[in-house]
């Protein structure tokens, strides 16, 4: 390591920016987040700038003077011009400031890391200079991992910290911010609830005692299968979670993104297989979070798209446990951003239905002549295996056998598969391509078509 990290206090102290253009002004919004004295020094300054100057944040000196550098506990110097950046790098020393010459790791004392900013949480990834897009890459991975809510709620456990000083002996106080910031409490500032989350910290510290872990259960969105398409709140949820329950279609990479130390369950199930049937998982997730642990229900695609997310919350809420969901990215939505097509058009499709076709086998088929629309689009989920009677259905009801069809299967996953072909041919082009679930059948009826005269339905239906 040929550079010590050190958080400098920056309140009250001066930082000169040599330069007028963008570069500087990009230095300047890191430092405009803190409480440091700001000069500029350069002969004419660009909008941003000259803004700081006008509103009194920043003062401006055209020209270099004796006071300039006094006093500074850092440089930036950037102005487009090498040799003047070289000799305000030697004035900037030669007064005792940390020099860093923007773009010349070879002319810096100090470099500026990849900030993600949760004030008063702050973390940096610095690269020596090396590799600054590489900690970029890696402050945004840090950044889905921290809650933009982050620094509030640690600015409040900062100013009870007396009080809980107060309430509780040394040795009682780790359990108490370990139940701060895992409990109640916590999930009540990420949710919103920042007066609630107020309230539990201060009657906890009121009755002197942490209150009992409590239950949770998190009923969370997988996505349809690439880890990048998960959403922040999904994260958050995984590297808090005590214990994980995951589907068939979760993609492993996903469960890297949990703790090491969290149980993972599989509960793959699949169309027709009942080696999970739901009252069990229902049970399992209760029986957990009873024992005052954090679950994790992970699915696949959207909990609240045909995730039997229902019986999970009836089975939470008659046992008094606290049950959200986190919504994840539907395989429609994915299988259409695949395709760089729209789920709707204007003025073709502006009616959008997803359904599905496999029910309970106790149900009746779905009532798919509302379907046959003009101006509708449907994404058939579990539907592959009834391709030929979803087709037969809709060209019955009056759907044209030209209506374009896209089969998706895997989506956004590295087996990934697309083919196009009419409502006519469906049937006949999933045997014919061999497509299995998990896929996507997505039918688009526009109203263009709506003068068509349906053919007479393939064979296969």
């Amino acid at each position: 390591m040929k550079n010590f990290p050190m958080f400098l206090r920056m309140d009250g102290r001066r930082v000169v920016l040599c330069g007028g253009g963008e570069e500087v002004a990009r230095k300047a919004r890191l430092i405009l987040k803190t409480e440091a004295q700001i000069t500029l020094l350069a002969p004419t300054l660009e909008p941003e700038l000259a803004s700081l100057v006008a509103s009194g944040r920043a003062e401006h000196h055209a020209e270099i003077r004796d006071e300039t550098f006094e006093n500074a506990a850092l440089a930036f110097i950037g102005t487009g011009d090498d040799d003047l950046d070289l000799r305000l790098a030697g004035i900037a020393r030669a007064a005792g400031g940390v020099v860093n010459v923007i773009d010349r790791p070879e002319l810096c004392d100090a470099f500026t890391p990849s900030i993600v900013d949760r004030d008063p949480v702050v973390v940096a990834i610095g690269t020596e200079g090396a590799a600054p897009v590489l900690g970029r890459a890696i402050k945004t991975r840090i950044e889905t991992m921290l809650s933009p809510r982050l620094g509030s709620f640690v600015a409040l456990a900062g100013r009870l910290r007396g009080a809980v000083a107060e309430a509780f002996p040394h040795a009682a106080r780790r359990g108490f911010w370990e139940w701060a910031f895992s409990g109640e409490a916590w999930r009540a500032h990420l949710d919103g609830r920042e007066r609630q989350a107020a309230l539990l910290l201060k009657q906890a510290i009121a009755d002197r005692q942490a209150p009992k872990m409590t239950g949770h259960i998190a009923l969370v969105g997988a996505g349809p299968g690439a880890r990048d398409l998960l959403t922040m709140r999904a994260v958050q949820r995984l590297q808090a979670a005590d214990v994980i329950f995951y589907d068939r279609l979760v993609d492993p990479e996903v469960l890297e993104l949990a703790r090491r130390d969290a149980d993972r369950v599989y509960v793959g199930k699949e169309v027709g297989a009942c080696a999970w049937p739901q009252d069990r998982i229902d049970r399992l997730i209760v029986a957990e979070a009873a024992q005052g642990r954090r679950v994790v229900r992970l699915k696949s695609g959207d909990p609240s798209v045909f995730g039997r997310a229902c019986e999970e919350i009836a089975a939470a809420t008659a046992a008094g446990i606290e049950v959200e969901i986190v919504p994840g990215i539907t395989a429609a939505s994915a299988a259409a951003a695949a395709l760089g097509r729209p789920l709707t058009e204007r003025g073709e499709t502006d009616t959008f239905v997803i359904t599905t076709g496999t029910c309970r086998p106790e149900d009746a088929e779905p009532d798919r002549a509302l379907l046959a629309r003009p101006g509708t689009s449907v994404a058939f989920y579990m539907a592959v295996e009834k391709a030929a009677l979803v087709q037969a259905d809709l060209v019955a009801a009056g759907a044209p056998v030209a209506c374009p069809v896209d089969i998706v299967a895997s989506v956004s996953t590295g087996s990934q598969r697309h083919v196009s072909t009419t409502l006519g041919a469906l049937a006949d082009t999933v045997a014919h391509h061999g497509i299995e679930s998990p896929a996507l059948l997505m039918v688009r009826y526009p109203k263009s078509m709506a003068a068509s005269v349906s053919q007479p339905v393939s064979s296969a239906a």
